[in-house]
């Protein structure tokens, strides 16, 4: 392919020569050609080029004596210099001068620890996780391999596969009380991929919208990148609570199941205080399921669009935490009024999650594997909460007040004695215990100090060892 990137012109007064060799020079200094690669021979060359082969063989002599080729008699030449070092060192630079212009909201994406800085491999006790070594990957498998032996078959073309769409509606009313078709829901890679979908919708520069502080950092990125002006709304013992004097925004984010980070869950009156606020078209609520699955000490609370009559939300899920975090599949149940508008733009965004992949989840759903598979980590999970719980008073009791969700796959211990939650977790994560700094999940000045710690993927001796380094360490 070297001489498909070289472009001689025979009436250029430079000459063949000489215009052979900035070429080849110019791709092994921007690292077109890198270190250790091989060029063709003179003769293979020459014949691509439709040149001599003195004039190859001259370019070559002549880069070979200023360093960037290394040739011998009856071997192919090779190139000695990395250019591509160079040219990273120079980006490397120009990002430090300040050079590089960047949109408003991609210059403050440094501001915030979302996602967590150090995305190094799972440790524990790092929150936001299932234990994808109890995931049933046989199985799972079988499913995918079916679903790619059938891919001849498969209708071209469609975004949203039917029958994960069927099975999906079923699943989320019996488990979750959402009212849906199968035309309102739209699988994406993720839940995040939802609410960028539903950011770029209906929300319009300087349109205002709440979400829960602390709460989910993702929720406010997606937001800010279109341009909307996020708005904190701070915490009860139920979750999030409206502030005096505000008008309703534009849009209103939350996790009234299992608020995120302290579980905690919304009741009945102030949701429908909330559903009081929207309408259609003037201001839209997004409720995020992303844990919903794991109820354990009562039964678990309809989701919010299953008692909104009117169209005002939308219902985001995931199947990362209950499946594995790398199936790179959630979805989106939208209002009825928008769903095809929300379709249009999912595939003008490119927001699409792979056909066999769909399909594979549809089978893996529809012949019961994944309702077995979530009774099971129910249990599993159930049984290392209270462990990490217990650990944790036992051992730090005087520094961290332990608040034990009624469900999840994580848990809040808050600061009793101090403030500083973001030097405690670097020195954790310096030791191998991961956790998360509530104060990072703040919109503006924190007023909760403590740990996200997750326990669901980490069995009850990893838990144990992780709390014991807790404690030497503090």
């Amino acid at each position: 392919m070297i001489s498909a990137l070289i472009d001689l012109k025979r009436a250029d007064e430079q000459g063949l020569v000489a215009q052979l060799t900035s070429q080849l020079r110019s791709l092994i200094a921007t690292g077109r050609l890198g270190k250790g690669r091989t060029l063709p021979s003179s003769r293979r060359l020459a014949s691509d080029l439709g040149v001599s082969r003195n004039t190859v063989t001259y370019a070559f002599e002549q880069l070979a004596a200023e360093g960037y080729l290394a040739a011998s008699h009856g071997r192919r030449p090779v190139v000695t210099v990395d250019g591509g070092e160079r040219i990273k060192g120079a980006v490397a630079s120009g990002a430090r001068s300040g050079k590089l212009r960047l949109s408003p909201w991609a210059s403050s994406l440094k501001q915030a620890d979302w996602p967590m800085s150090y995305q190094a491999p799972l440790k524990p006790l790092r929150p936001g996780h299932g234990d994808a070594r109890e995931f049933p990957n046989e199985i799972w498998a079988r499913c995918l391999r079916r679903s790619a032996v059938r891919a001849g078959k498969r209708e071209l073309g469609v975004v949203n596969r039917a029958r994960l769409r069927e099975v999906l509606v079923h699943y989320l009313a019996t488990s979750r009380g959402v009212r849906a078709t199968a035309d309102q829901i739209m699988i994406l890679p993720s839940a995040q991929a939802a609410l960028t979908l539903i950011a770029a919708t209906v929300v319009a520069p300087g349109d205002e919208v709440w979400v829960e502080d602390p709460g989910y950092p993702g929720a406010a990125a997606a937001f800010r990148a279109s341009g909307a002006r996020v708005t904190g709304m701070i915490l009860d013992e139920q979750g999030m609570q409206r502030m005096p004097g505000l008008a309703a925004p534009t849009l209103i984010f939350m996790t009234p199941s299992h608020q995120h980070p302290t579980g905690r869950l919304m009741s009945l009156a102030r949701r429908t205080e909330f559903l009081g606020l929207s309408r259609p078209g003037k201001t839209w609520i997004v409720e995020d399921d992303y844990d919903g699955e794991f109820h354990y000490d009562s039964r678990p609370v309809p989701a919010l669009q299953g008692i909104d009559a009117h169209g005002r939300v939308f219902y985001v899920g995931t199947f990362s935490k209950a499946m594995t975090s790398d199936i790179r599949l959630g979805y989106l149940v939208a209002p009825l009024a928008l769903a095809s508008t929300l379709e249009i733009a999912q595939r003008h965004m490119g927001l699409i999650a792979a056909s066999h992949v769909q399909d594979g989840l549809a089978e893996f759903i529809a012949d019961g594997h994944f309702l077995a598979h979530l009774r099971r980590m129910r249990r599993l999970y159930h049984a290392r909460r209270d462990p990490l719980a217990e650990e944790l008073e036992r051992h730090l009791g005087g520094m961290l007040s332990v608040e034990v969700p009624s469900g999840g796959i994580q848990l809040v211990a808050r600061l009793t004695r101090s403030r500083a939650d973001q030097a405690m977790v670097k020195r954790l994560v310096a030791t191998g215990v991961e956790t998360r700094a509530l104060s990072s999940l703040s919109l503006g000045r924190p007023r909760d100090h403590g740990l996200l710690l997750g326990f669901a993927a980490w069995r009850e001796s990893e838990i144990s060892a992780a709390v014991r380094t807790m404690a030497t360490c503090f």
